[in-house]
């Protein structure tokens, strides 16, 4: 079978890149940058904004002793818990694959307002994020259907210890796992201090009064960011080193664990304002991102 360069309209150009492959690449970017695939992406990062002010309000619930599930899932179940919020979980989960869609076509050709190396990162970190919304999303969809959704962010946690830890080298392979996550809540960390999220908004197209606040809200949305994640990492570690995968846990368990802790209500109730921050820093991406 004829490879695409055998094809009269596919000849490679000087650097022996096929013009197939740059014509798929160059309608791949046509379609990341139509008015339907921005609409679509932004109505969806809004419906991601909304989950994470659930969360905050669920965390603020555990702080103050009130229970509840305080991960994606539970937000969604306190959405859908009306019948009006039933037809509003449909929209969410449209809305989150959506989203997460447009994140794989960022990933494949965005951020072209960056270059080398600060680019390949941040078309990783949007195909990361994809992948996590899109799971989002298929679990907003089983709930809104009717079937359960699937089990909590620490019951997904732990099952996926207990297969690693069921591999050769099981708790060494937790281990490592758990200094990826650690990385990704120091690369979070990093990015609220240094606001490098500010250079993917087009900040001229927000309201003068909201444009001095975005800063202010994505800088706390992803340090109480990294701190959850600091918190996942430590449980995943902790799992590894044990050989036990009951004590990792997700979302769920990182919160609770930061509530268990002295003045752990006060401490859950300062990330809780941070997740609020971050869903709020969403809203107003979702309205100036670049493209």
């Amino acid at each position: 079978m004829a490879d695409c360069t055998t094809w009269p309209s596919c000849r490679s150009d000087h650097s022996g890149y096929p013009h197939c492959m740059n014509r798929i690449a160059a309608k791949v970017a046509r379609g990341e940058k139509t008015d339907t695939a921005q609409l679509l992406g932004r109505a969806g990062m809004a419906c991601y904004a909304l989950v994470h002010l659930i969360l905050a309000y669920l965390a603020v619930r555990v702080a103050f002793g009130g229970g509840g599930q305080p991960d994606q899932k539970g937000a969604l179940q306190e959405v859908g818990s009306t019948a009006f919020g039933q037809v509003l979980l449909w929209v969410l989960a449209a809305g989150l694959v959506a989203f997460g869609l447009w994140q794989f076509l960022m990933a494949a050709t965005g951020y072209t307002w960056t270059s080398g190396g600060k680019r390949t990162r941040k078309r990783f970190g949007a195909a990361a994020r994809g992948i996590v919304v899109l799971a989002i999303g298929a679990t907003a969809f089983r709930l809104a259907a009717g079937d359960g959704g699937g089990g909590s962010s620490d019951q997904t946690q732990q099952e996926f210890t207990a297969k690693l830890l069921q591999l050769p080298a099981g708790p060494a392979l937790v281990v490592i796992a758990a200094a990826i996550v650690l990385g990704v809540a120091v690369a979070a960390g990093v990015k609220g201090v240094k606001q490098s999220f500010l250079e993917d908004l087009d900040l001229a197209g927000l309201p003068g009064k909201t444009r001095r606040w975005v800063g202010w809200l994505g800088s706390t949305g992803y340090l109480a960011k990294a701190v959850v994640f600091a918190v996942t990492a430590f449980l995943l570690g902790y799992a590894g080193f044990r050989s036990d995968a009951k004590q990792a846990g997700g979302l769920d368990a990182s919160l609770k664990t930061l509530a268990a802790q002295p003045f752990g209500a006060v401490l859950l109730t300062v990330v809780a304002v941070g997740l609020a921050a971050f869903g709020a820093y969403c809203l107003a991406a979702a309205w100036a991102h670049r493209r």
